[in-house]
């Protein structure tokens, strides 16, 4: 036999020791933002039927601050072993462009496990605004310089970011209102203090269905089976502003390939339990369950995506 097949089967036997063996004790998952917001809800909708799966408790970690860098690093830093994931999402793919020191690098030193969902992102104006379509708001910001205003939960969010994804591509001049999270926001909006917001859908869906806000277009590059007469941007005659929110996990960079792919296993079949893809849909979510390489590929394409973005908008952390 080779020496090269000599020198690689101590890293095998590891990893299939490891794989035997796991898991042994009870795996974190870190969610680098408080409870209550889209990644934690989204982590604590599939903890419990991953825990039943692997025979293991998935417990929930919540490190937040610093632009969700503090527990993406944390992760970027932990024992590959399996047993500190990140529940990762859109702000993990826009911090590298965002923020000039990182503590970690987004591609290097994580090991994607899957997307787990892709949550689709909508504009909306309040009704008080004189546009029943994008052309018509477009026009209205046009004849309006610096004149209509979008708010969003802070800079660098999905929502933040979708709204300058529509000033570059429309060459529009619209203001950007960074609010302290999405609940103040959606208050401000709705009571006609700004005109127009670029939320999720599973966050907007009420005030739609209510008639509060009006849905305009979605920037997904298809249309929603929950608003199938609402047209995408780019049917909307705006082309190239897409923009989801997703969620997903990411492992340290070394972590053995055996877990990684038992991990994924176990996600994906938790996507496909009828409990959690109701609970996802009520949610407004699509289900994704893509390969650890799929995912590696949209992540990388996420942060090229963002930090051009950032760049030509000249957004600059807070």
């Amino acid at each position: 036999m080779s020496i090269r097949f000599w020198l690689t089967l101590p890293a095998f036997l590891m990893s299939a020791a490891a794989f035997a063996q796991y898991p042994e004790r009870p795996i974190r998952l870190i969610v680098s933002y408080p409870p209550g917001g889209g990644t934690d809800v989204t982590a604590r909708i599939i903890v419990g039927k991953l825990s039943e799966g692997v025979g293991k408790q998935f417990v929930i970690d919540n490190r937040s601050g610093a632009g969700s860098m503090i527990g993406t690093d944390l992760v970027a830093k932990a024992a590959p072993d399996g047993y500190t994931l990140l529940m990762s999402d859109t702000t993990f793919g826009i911090v590298p462009g965002l923020y000039p020191k990182v503590p970690y690098d987004t591609l290097r030193d994580f090991q994607p496990v899957t997307q787990v969902t892709s949550v689709p992102v909508g504009l909306v104006v309040n009704p008080g605004v004189p546009a029943r379509s994008v052309k018509e708001l477009v026009a209205l910001a046009r004849a309006r310089p610096g004149g209509l205003n979008f708010g969003s939960g802070g800079v660098g969010t999905p929502v933040h970011m979708a709204g300058e994804l529509l000033k570059i591509a429309a060459k529009i001049d619209i203001v950007h209102i960074p609010y302290k999270g999405a609940g103040p926001a959606f208050t401000d909006l709705l009571g006609g203090h700004f005109q127009m917001m670029f939320p999720t859908l599973q966050s907007a869906v009420p005030h739609i269905k209510s008639g509060r806000l009006r849905l305009l277009a979605l920037t997904t590059e298809k249309r929603s089976s929950a608003f199938p007469d609402t047209p995408t941007m780019n049917e909307a005659g705006t082309p190239g502003v897409i923009a989801v929110a997703w969620f997903g996990i990411h492992a340290p960079r070394a972590t053995p390939k055996a877990i990684v792919a038992r991990l994924h296993a176990e996600v994906v079949k938790v996507l496909q339990d009828p409990v959690v893809r109701q609970r996802f849909e009520s949610e407004g979510a699509d289900i994704v369950g893509s390969t650890p390489e799929q995912f590696s590929s949209f992540v990388a394409n996420e942060i090229t995506k963002w930090t051009r973005v950032v760049k030509e908008a000249g957004i600059k952390a807070e």
